[in-house]
């Protein structure tokens, strides 16, 4: 037994002594501090020599506080006695009337390690918020204050869906309806448009004569027809055309004008040629808005 306590007091005797020989100093440099404000905190250890001591890093909990900056300086020794010191830049976010706080230090050894636990430093919580009066006055202020928002998105999602639904209905029940009121008013912008350059290409004819103007006004009108029947009037001859369109005056027509381009000759007749191939562009596209009209 008494064997036993030896070996207890040889092994437990050289941590007292080292523990002895480190002493450990940490405190605020405020007695107060607001919410959330930056704290100084400092903490010295001074030991002799054959010891290592380590200061808490970031990683160390520092709860109810936290770590902003940890600054340290440089260890000095005067006669065999080292001192280290290092500040702890914290802040409070307990609501705590009063709180005690202390960072140790640690002692490392081969295979274990002490720690030196400084006496606690109280820090008092200052409330800057002025007592509230028993009744309170209001200021007026009538400016207008625009308030941000933010993007709805599930209202925007919501409102594409409808619109998608509901555009799907519209073409599901009233798509022909609607795709022929379209290809209408496309062939009536269309005719508009020819009747225009047909007016000012038949005026120019008239008042000029010659070769340009006759090709022009006849390109003009094949072109017109091509579009209203769909057959390459571009390329047909003038017989072609008139076995197309069932009417064998047109060849006469066709000759008036195209006697200008070959012959260099005009003919009499050549205002009622313009005006009947005229006659041909307007029934054929009064026939096209009909079908049109009447398609399924």
């Amino acid at each position: 037994m008494k064997h036993i306590v030896f070996t207890l007091i040889a092994f437990i005797l050289p941590f007292v002594l080292w523990a002895q020989e480190v002493q450990v100093e940490g405190q605020f440099m405020k007695d107060s501090a607001k919410l959330g404000e930056r704290i100084p905190y400092v903490l010295k250890a001074k030991y002799g020599p054959g010891h290592n001591i380590v200061f808490p890093d970031s990683t160390f909990d520092y709860s109810p506080f936290v770590l902003l900056e940890k600054k340290t300086f440089i260890s000095s020794t005067q006669g065999g006695i080292t001192l280290d010191s290092a500040v702890y830049y914290v802040s409070n976010f307990s609501l705590d009337p009063v709180v005690e706080f202390s960072i140790p230090v640690f002692e490392v050894f081969k295979y274990d390690s002490l720690t030196h636990q400084p006496l606690t430093s109280s820090l008092a919580l200052q409330l800057v918020i002025d007592q509230i009066p028993e009744e309170l006055a209001f200021r007026d202020n009538n400016i207008y204050q625009p308030i941000p928002t933010e993007f709805n998105y599930p209202l925007w999602i919501a409102m594409f869906v409808v619109a998608l639904v509901l555009a799907f209905a519209i073409f599901f029940f009233f798509g022909n309806q609607l795709q022929k009121k379209w290809d209408i008013w496309m062939e009536k912008r269309r005719y508009r448009r020819f009747e225009k350059r047909w007016r000012e290409a038949e005026g120019a004819f008239q008042k000029q004569p010659d070769m340009d103007h006759a090709d022009e006004l006849l390109g003009l009108w094949k072109t017109y027809m091509e579009h209203l029947k769909a057959k390459p009037f571009r390329e047909w001859t003038t017989t072609e055309i008139a076995e197309f369109l069932e009417n064998k005056a047109i060849v006469k027509d066709f000759r008036d004008i195209e006697m200008i381009i070959y012959a260099g000759k005009t003919s009499e007749d050549l205002p009622q040629a313009c005006q009947n191939l005229w006659k041909i562009c307007s029934d054929s596209y009064q026939q096209k808005i009909t079908l049109t009209d009447e398609r399924q």
